[in-house]
């Protein structure tokens, strides 16, 4: 079966073009690279490569994440999908385990991301020597191969996973209620668990999380936190983004109440 390869991106051209030269070293070519630019400055540009890439534009005022996954998903040709974030390295192997296992599983699976230090992948690189160097995620462990069912629907994260595009058509994406950034991930999650489709996680060939810098808690996106905090209380009944929003209470920011958000004052 062919594999569409989708992401996102704004303004993270030094990312990208990793990304693109880790598909170039893949075992098996996907079908496209879908890339959504959501306001790039300059535009987005690619190479030529030996598979067709598509670039399309969206446009918000917030980040359109969930849009713009939506947005991928439709341009694509094939029934399989790989989502990768523009800060994620294919590993060779990547779309060949997700195509199988996609292939022997009605799933939403998620591929094992291990994370590199400021100083890996910045110039040429080698998959063996990263995969040395990298470190997994602290708190999702993965099978060192094959697929494991997992029941949380909580951990699933949307760095690097796959689905099949039926699947993610009758369950209308991401909802685009969520808007700029934050927890439009975890309610999908939830959304796939409630209509019946297993999460898995997928050991062996995934993907590798070029460093970047960031902020903890991420206070430039405190506005779109607090809705999207507030609007995913409103369905699922719990708070998510748990970590972020008590760091905001601790730092005086906000009030958090069983089933409000009060902002006391807003970060500067």
């Amino acid at each position: 079966m062919t594999m569409s390869v989708l992401t996102i991106v704004r303004n993270r051209a030094g990312h990208l073009a990793k990304l693109i030269e880790g598909l170039e070293r893949s075992t098996v070519s996907p079908a496209e690279l879908i890339v959504i630019d959501m306001g790039s400055t300059p535009p987005v540009a690619v190479p030529e490569t030996a598979f067709p890439i598509k670039i399309d534009r969206l446009v918000a005022e917030c980040l359109p994440l969930a849009a713009s996954r939506n947005l991928a998903a439709r341009h694509a040709v094939s029934e399989q999908l790989l989502f990768l974030d523009v800060d994620c390295i294919p590993m060779a192997g990547l779309i060949k385990k997700m195509s199988d296992a996609l292939a022997e599983h009605a799933a939403l699976i998620c591929a094992e991301v291990l994370y590199l230090g400021p100083d890996d992948a910045r110039g040429c690189w080698d998959e063996g020597e990263l995969k040395r160097r990298a470190r997994p995620h602290p708190v999702r462990p993965f099978p060192s191969f094959g697929v494991r069912r997992e029941d949380n629907a909580g951990l699933f994260w949307s760095l690097a996973f796959g689905i099949r595009k039926s699947q993610f058509t009758a369950l209308g994406g991401f909802d685009e209620a969520f808007t700029g950034y934050g927890a439009e991930d975890t309610d999908f999650g939830f959304r796939t668990q409630a209509a019946g489709i297993p999460l898995m996680f997928m050991g062996g060939a995934g993907a590798f999380h070029q460093h970047h810098a960031s902020e903890d808690p991420p206070l430039g996106h405190f506005d779109d936190i607090l809705r999207n905090a507030q609007l995913f209380r409103s369905r699922w009944n719990f708070w998510p983004m748990e970590g972020w929003l008590q760091a905001f209470a601790e730092r005086g920011l906000i009030d958090i109440s069983a089933d409000k958000l009060t902002v006391i004052h807003r970060p500067n």
